[in-house]
């Protein structure tokens, strides 16, 4: 697993390094696999991962590269419409009768409440940089339906081809 660990971290280090992203923000919100309910075989596949493990190897990894790494608490975040605008809560002071406007509909694909469907992922990545994008300066202006539809997606044990390691060194 310390393996994993460190490649993932690696990867994601190497990437920010290659693309010139100087932040990294990460949803967490603490004991959030306590009393998980998501059926037998979903449980056993999610509670063992060590998140907690990757976040403080990513800490200490991006602070060695001048990478701040921000943590927040993703409440509401899958919820709530990225695109629309939808207001974004702290956990335990949501509005009583607050409805968000899009819904999910597959599993993974969310709908907008002007009928736009994106990705469910993405959309909730979205929210969580909204969270935190003013107190980092962080304009997400960019951040539309394109980038929303269709999520690059990684395997780093199958497709990468040990490319965790290669970092392009003419960026910096």
């Amino acid at each position: 697993m310390r393996d994993a660990i460190n490649k993932a971290v690696r990867f994601i280090i190497n990437r920010c390094l290659n693309d010139k992203i100087g932040n990294i923000i990460i949803g967490w919100n603490e004991c959030h696999k306590v009393g998980s309910e998501m059926g037998k075989v979903n449980n056993q596949n999610f509670v063992p991962i060590p998140t907690g493990r990757l976040i403080a190897r990513l800490k200490q990894l991006a602070s060695e590269y001048g990478i701040v790494v921000t943590v927040t608490e993703e409440a509401y975040t899958s919820k709530a419409s990225f695109l629309d605008g939808d207001s974004l809560h702290k956990f335990g002071e949501k509005p009583k009768g607050w409805v968000p406007s899009g819904k999910r509909t597959n599993r993974g694909l969310y709908k907008t409440a002007a009928g736009l469907l994106i990705n469910a992922d993405a959309n909730g990545a979205a929210n969580i940089a909204k969270k935190v994008a003013t107190q980092l300066g962080v304009s997400l202006v960019e951040v539309g339906r394109a980038v929303l539809t269709t999520p690059q997606r990684y395997d780093l044990f199958t497709r990468l081809d040990k490319s965790y390691c290669r970092r392009s060194y003419g960026v910096l």
